[in-house]
């Protein structure tokens, strides 16, 4: 595969050309990484409106049908729903970890097994978070296990 960059001024738009043979599912996700990186998510706290980055993120969590973004020692309110998030960053390194909870897997510094075929993920923040035992396989293959 060849890779081709080339450098613009800065009032010309951006644009990224994709020449493939077949539209398949490594071009499918190659181009939902791309958008994930440009677009950005609304936060909230208080009376602020926050501009979060998808990098930024570590999970996102629904509890009392309150949607919330949980960044490295900031937590965000969200307007999204649990489902609008997953279908948003289908392709990253966003996982479901349990049916409240979706969990970026690049923020996880280590995992160890815990009771009843749960994971505990322990977070690059050294925060914990469970992973069900219906995700851990979903967990294990971003992983690489």
């Amino acid at each position: 595969m060849k890779i081709s960059i080339k450098e613009i001024q800065t009032n010309e738009e951006e644009e990224v050309i994709i020449r493939c043979h077949k539209i398949d599912a490594d071009i499918l996700s190659l181009i939902q990484k791309i958008k994930t990186q440009q677009n950005c998510l609304i936060g909230m706290t208080g009376e602020q409106i926050h501009r979060l980055r998808y990098d930024d993120i570590y999970y996102f969590e629904v509890v009392d049908n309150k949607a919330f973004f949980y960044c490295e020692d900031e937590v965000y309110e969200s307007k999204l729903k649990l489902y609008e998030f997953e279908e948003l960053c289908a392709g990253t390194g966003f996982f479901r970890a349990s049916k409240s909870v979706i969990l970026n897997s690049d923020k996880i510094d280590f995992i160890k097994p815990s009771l009843s075929g749960r994971f505990e993920a322990v977070l690059i923040n050294k925060e914990k978070v469970m992973v069900s035992r219906q995700y851990v396989n979903d967990l294990k293959k971003l992983l690489g296990l």
